[in-house]
Order: structure tokens, then C-alpha cells, then sequence
């Protein structure tokens, strides 16, 4: 089993910033993609960043040039550097993992959500 620990959310005023982090623990192998979901009252979830073990990255249109993710591999965690902030980043933040398993088959994991509130 792996666990993920988020952490840095918060109350921030639009235009702002906030660093979001998430750190796996547990039986892992190795670590393939790691990203973040969000999700906002009364809307879908929605992928905003990914980033491979090279360190590939792609984002969500609505987060491009504002949002930055990055991975230190030797410590298993993800951040997310989050810049000019708006409202509507207002969300539930979740990052997962998918790490591979014992049996080399990849398991998604996912963190315990982190609040991220943008007032205007």
C-alpha cells in the first residue's frame, strides 16, 4: 500500500499564490505519473497538472502559465506552485500517484484532498 499526505492549502486573496505538496509513503517500487485533480462544488473533476518520472509535464488549458508542477523523485513528492490565483481555482485539491506494485502491475493512488480557497 502506498499513502499519499498532502499538504498547503489555504485561504488566499485572488492574485496570490500557494504551494501545494504531496509526499508517498509506504511499499513502493517506483513511481510512474503523479498530478493533481480538483474538484469544485456542483462541477466535475478536473485533471489539472501531470508530470512523468522524466518529468514531462502537461496542464489543463485554465491553469497554463499560472500553475507550475514539479517532483523531487529521492523523496516521492509532487508540488504544485500555484501563481495569480483566481476565484474559480477554487477547489478541492487531490493529487495521486501510479506506482507500481509487487506484482509490476500500476496502481492509482490518491492523497486525502487539500482545500484551496481564491477570495475575490
Amino acid at each position: 500500500q502506498v499513502q499519499l499526505v498532502e499538504s498547503g492549502g489555504g485561504l488566499v486573496q485572488a492574485g496570490g499564490s500557494l504551494r501545494l505538496s504531496c509526499a508517498a509513503s509506504g511499499s513502493i517500487f517506483s513511481i510512474n505519473n503523479m498530478g493533481w485533480y480538483r474538484q469544485a462544488p456542483g462541477k466535475q473533476r478536473e485533471l489539472v497538472p501531470t508530470i512523468t518520472s522524466g518529468s514531462s509535464t502537461n496542464y489543463a488549458d485554465s491553469v497554463k502559465g499560472r500553475f507550475s508542477i514539479s517532483r523531487d523523485n529521492a523523496k516521492n513528492t509532487v508540488y504544485l506552485q500555484m501563481n495569480s490565483l483566481k476565484p474559480e481555482d477554487t477547489a478541492v485539491y487531490y493529487c495521486f500517484a501510479d506506482s507500481r506494485n509487487a506484482d509490476s502491475r500500476y496502481s492509482r493512488y490518491w492523497g486525502q484532498g487539500t482545500q484551496v480557497t481564491v477570495s475575490s
